[in-house]
């Protein structure tokens, strides 16, 4: 048994054409892939694109709006605040 061992090693035999059928597989699934991604992020930002025109307040609009609330409600507290502050 131990001459078996050091006789020989045991070969590791591919079949080359199927390693190569698969890498070619691969890479048109890979490539398959990509022009599906790329498909789906075309249709998503055509739909996106569709939706902000048909807001009726552009959204640069209602976040220059949103900020200048938040900036008064803001200064409103920091006031109260210093109000509150002056009585005690």
């Amino acid at each position: 048994m131990v001459n078996e061992m050091t006789s020989g090693s045991p070969s590791f035999n591919i079949d080359r054409r199927l390693l190569a059928a698969g890498a070619v597989l691969t890479g048109a699934g890979a490539l398959l892939a990509m022009v599906g991604t790329a498909l789906a992020g075309a249709a998503l930002v055509s739909a996106g694109r569709g939706w902000v025109r048909q807001l009726e307040v552009p959204p640069t609009e209602l976040a220059t709006r949103t900020l200048r609330q938040a900036k008064h409600a803001s200064l409103a507290g920091r006031d109260a605040w210093r109000s509150q502050a002056q009585h005690n």
